[in-house]
């Protein structure tokens, strides 16, 4: 390889296609992670984007060749490689995804056996030598020789770059390549986490902005009419379609909730749910149509899992969690604060065995769930709060909400990152009653505090503040703080 593989990230591979990602690429990644990990089998899957499936059929040709046994479960979201890797016993398992990036990338999501994430800090950058150090002769011929034994290529199969193109049949000649659907196994291991029973009679508003959640809800929808659960699911922009015709699907933008909030709103459902590309992240609306903040939600996650599980440890991120810690205290609980990313998280609900960990950012981890991150289980607990609870869910986070007012992420794009963060720390530290690194600077005064991170990959800082009760004073030291950050 005449230069370096630049789609390798902090926690997993990001690209733009053609320039960092193509099939010779994902091909030399599924070589080396099968060389580095010593793996015997993997599992691959990819989301609805249309050059996804041609990366992951190049990846898993890259797999066998280094001598591995490929099952490829299809068309997925991300949590359902975490269940099957863990589920099947496989040695790693590969998601080709992009989630909520820009249509002309892509990328990858890797876990090891048990579904354990693979970092920078654990092997990933181990995986990115070794792929680059490959002859590309010797790459591009491989590549022919699966092109030459699939073709005829499906019409709507296309190249990403010119290089040769991995089919199934290529595949599958090889030998060491299968196809599975998984999805009913995933499906009953989600719905175990709720009596399904409680959400007979809801109408809900589901959103899988064309992306790979549609085929799942329906799956799920399916089992419920089996067990004689009937629930109204109104669907919108269900359909999966790697053109994103209703826009790249990412509900953390206030611009891409109208669509759900609206639907909400004309049909008196109970509530509306949107998720992401791969829909590892779900987005929560209640029945009035107004956004929740994934913050309040990990308050009432933790809340229904302390009713199940008593003294439970519940795992949250540093950016806000005075309401966190007030629910998980309230219902004995043991909070326990961790640094932000799903690496992180994941570390340390394994360390402590924690039953559930969540993040402001909308994911939700799950010690049964291989302490990883899901979609779908959020608001099957959600929808069984509300029936169990017999409150809507505005009532259910209003209260909490005025409690502690929070101002939600905020980002500054800044020339001097570092700069920006030594004026808030000289200004603030002198006053502050707690001092905490966790992630970032954090700092708290009696009745309010705020958290001030950097990004690790552009020079933006990412500003978090709340309050106890005081709406007007969170937003006053909102407004203090972001002056004097972006000064």
């Amino acid at each position: 390889m005449t230069k370096a593989i630049t789609c390798f990230k902090a926690y997993d591979i990001r690209g733009k296609l053609v320039e960092q990602l193509d099939e010779n690429i994902a091909y030399r990644i599924g070589k080396a992670l099968v060389e580095t990990l010593a793996a015997k089998t993997i599992v691959v899957g990819s989301d609805v984007r249309l050059t996804s499936a041609p990366l992951k059929q190049a990846l898993a040709a890259g797999a066998i060749d280094a001598g591995a046994t490929v099952t490829d479960i299809g068309m997925v979201g991300t949590e359902e490689i975490y269940f099957a890797t863990k589920d099947l016993g496989v040695d790693a398992g590969i998601e080709v995804t992009a989630s909520h990036n820009p249509i002309d990338y892509n990328g990858m999501k890797i876990v090891k056996a048990g579904s354990v994430p693979i970092s920078g800090d654990t092997g990933l950058h181990d995986i990115q030598r070794l792929a680059e150090s490959y002859d590309d002769a010797e790459i591009q011929a491989n590549l022919a020789q699966y092109a030459a034994a699939g073709y005829p290529v499906a019409s709507e199969s296309e190249f990403i770059s010119g290089v040769a193109l991995v089919t199934e049949s290529a595949l599958a000649a090889s030998g060491q390549y299968s196809q599975e659907n998984h999805r009913r196994v995933y499906v009953e291991h989600v719905c175990s986490y709720v009596d399904i029973n409680n959400l007979n009679g809801q109408k809900l508003v589901v959103n899988a902005g064309n992306g790979a959640a549609g085929p799942a809800l329906d799956a799920i929808a399916n089992y419920m009419q089996e067990k004689g659960v009937q629930i109204e699911f109104v669907r919108v922009h269900h359909e999966p379609d790697g053109t994103f015709p209703n826009g790249i699907p990412n509900p953390l933008l206030p611009e891409s909730r109208d669509d759900t909030a609206s639907v909400v709103k004309q049909t008196g459902a109970n509530m509306g749910i949107a998720w992401d590309g791969d829909f590892d992240r779900c987005f929560l609306f209640d029945e009035n149509g107004d956004f929740i903040e994934g913050y309040y939600i990990v308050g009432l996650l933790a809340e229904a899992f302390l009713t199940k599980h008593s003294n439970a440890k519940i795992i949250y991120d540093p950016r806000v969690y005075w309401n966190t810690e007030a629910v998980v205290e309230a219902a004995n609980g043991q909070p326990i604060k961790s640094k932000t990313g799903h690496a992180f998280i994941k570390e340390r609900m394994r360390k402590e065995d924690a039953v559930y960990g969540g993040e402001m950012s909308a994911h939700h981890y799950f010690r049964d769930f291989a302490y990883c991150d899901s979609g779908m289980i959020p608001w099957l607990l959600v929808a069984e709060l509300i029936a169990t609870k017999g409150q809507p869910l505005s009532t259910m986070v209003s209260d909490r909400i005025a409690a502690f007012p929070s101002s939600g992420e905020i980002n500054s794009l800044l020339k001097d990152a570092d700069a920006a963060l030594a004026r808030v720390v000289d200004h603030y530290q002198s006053s502050a009653t707690v001092l905490d690194d966790t992630d970032g600077v954090g700092m708290e005064f009696g009745n309010w505090r705020f958290n001030l991170r950097k990004s690790n990959t552009e020079p933006v800082i990412r500003l978090n503040v709340e309050s106890k009760g005081d709406i007007a004073l969170m937003e006053e030291k909102t407004a203090e703080l972001l002056a004097l950050i972006r000064a």
